[in-house]
């Protein structure tokens, strides 16, 4: 096996930090990881971010609390105010953590697609939970958006971060998560790889590195049915990731590929990943990580390295993506098939924005 050249070295005790003054202060800093397994069949180097390290287990941590503290500071949320959000429930969950420590009341709006798991844990911080429908479009007044405007207009003291909009978003990655990456690589990175959401992260993260390394490519994963890699959006089960609209958080100058992922991809790519590397990954894992064994199948360069972001655990999904009998009952597994036949080199990706080819750094 090949030698981890990316692994960040862990600090001497004397330098380690010592009692944090709460969770917040918790946030970031987590490890880069070889997934020399799962990557045997490529040539690049591929290696993982992983995110469910932050305390409230998502990349999200990273986003809530500079959001909160550029309310404060611009007198939108005062003492005793209320945070009201549209989530998935990672951003949730990390503005709950926040709002915990700060003293603000919470209420997340959530479609009902999301998980059973997502609801009762942001329920567990002390939050009001309200579920809107799925299937409706972004200016339906019972969608999660139109609602959480309803909500945030109508409650005495609310303030909504508005996480799609929030230029606190992609900054915060731009400041923590971006120069982490180029750190722990030693500046060697020559391809990111980054589910896309509200595109925040990816934004941010990857105008930092390209401001160290011009030739840095970066590839956005998708699911289908996501306006990202498609012009009409449809109905999606993978969680987490993708729009019906284009966020205001998101550079679309800053992915080089767009890589269109199946549900049936993302969540048994994730299955089998978790099997193999011993990391139990959410849905978006699974997406983005089919896309950078896309991308690397057609780079015969030993010398590239991947990074891949992993958003979140598997932990909030074991009632659904760990259910062999609900992705049986969802088209995602046939009904004789098992978790361990699914091969990731049995489809190719569907590559836009730059055509069939993946870019390789000059």
């Amino acid at each position: 096996m090949r030698p981890c050249r990316s692994r960040r070295r862990s600090l001497p005790l004397a330098e380690r930090p010592g009692i944090l003054p709460d969770v917040t202060a918790a946030v970031g800093l987590t490890p880069l990881v070889a997934l020399d397994r799962l990557a045997a069949d490529v040539r690049p180097r591929i290696v993982a971010k992983l995110e469910h390290m932050n305390p409230g287990g998502s990349v999200k941590d990273r986003i809530a609390l500079p959001m909160i503290e550029a309310a404060e500071r611009a007198g939108l949320l005062k003492p005793g105010g209320v945070i009201v959000e549209p989530t998935s429930g990672n951003t949730g969950v990390g503005l709950a953590q926040a709002a915990a420590v700060k003293g603000y009341r919470c209420i997340f709006v959530m479609a009902d697609k999301q998980s059973e798991e997502k609801r009762a844990l942001l329920r567990a911080y002390g939050a009001e939970v309200v579920v809107c429908p799925t299937d409706v479009d972004p200016s339906d007044e019972r969608s999660y958006y139109r609602v959480s405007d309803r909500l945030a207009r109508e409650t005495p003291g609310a303030w909504k971060p508005d996480q799609y909009s929030n230029p606190a978003n992609p900054e915060a990655h731009y400041e923590t998560t971006g120069p982490e990456i180029w750190d722990e690589t030693e500046g060697q990175i020559t391809h990111l790889v980054v589910a896309l959401g509200t595109g925040g992260t990816v934004s941010g993260m990857g105008r930092y590195l390209k401001e160290r390394n011009r030739a840095l490519v970066i590839i956005g994963a998708d699911p289908a049915g996501s306006v990202y890699s498609g012009d009409t959006p449809g109905a999606y089960l993978t969680e987490g990731i993708g729009e019906d609209f284009w966020p205001g958080t998101y550079d679309t100058r800053i992915c080089d590929v767009v890589v269109r992922v199946s549900d049936r991809d993302s969540m048994l790519m994730a299955r089998s990943a978790t099997a193999r590397e011993g990391i139990l990954m959410g849905e978006s894992c699974g997406t983005a990580l089919w896309a950078a064994l896309q991308a690397a199948r057609s780079i015969d360069d030993p010398a590239a390295l991947f990074v891949v972001i992993l958003p979140d655990s598997g932990r909030n999904y074991v009632g659904k993506l760990y259910s062999d009998r609900w992705l049986r009952e969802h088209g995602l597994l046939g009904p004789y098939e098992e978790v361990a036949d699914y091969d990731w080199r049995a489809t190719s990706a569907d590559v836009v924005l730059r055509g069939p080819e993946i870019p390789q750094p000059d």
